[in-house]
């Protein structure tokens, strides 16, 4: 997952809190689709902005055996 899913997850979800699509899904009210669609995608870009710069900050060593 990553900013992208997060950014899209958060629009879905204030357009259904701000009213701007009606869905019709039965047993589901929009606005607290739009609650759960809003948490999740500030859950997901807080998870790729943390995990993210723990993998940038990451270093690699590479052992080479130069004896011939």
């Amino acid at each position: 997952m990553g900013i992208g899913t997060g950014i899209v997850l958060l629009l879905f979800g204030l357009i259904l809190l701000m009213g701007v699509v009606n869905l019709d899904i039965p047993f589901v009210e929009d606005y607290q689709l739009g609650i759960l669609l809003t948490v999740l995608g500030v859950v997901a870009l807080i998870l790729v902005v943390t995990l993210g710069g723990a993998r940038r900050r990451s270093t690699h060593v590479v052992e080479r055996d130069v004896t011939s």
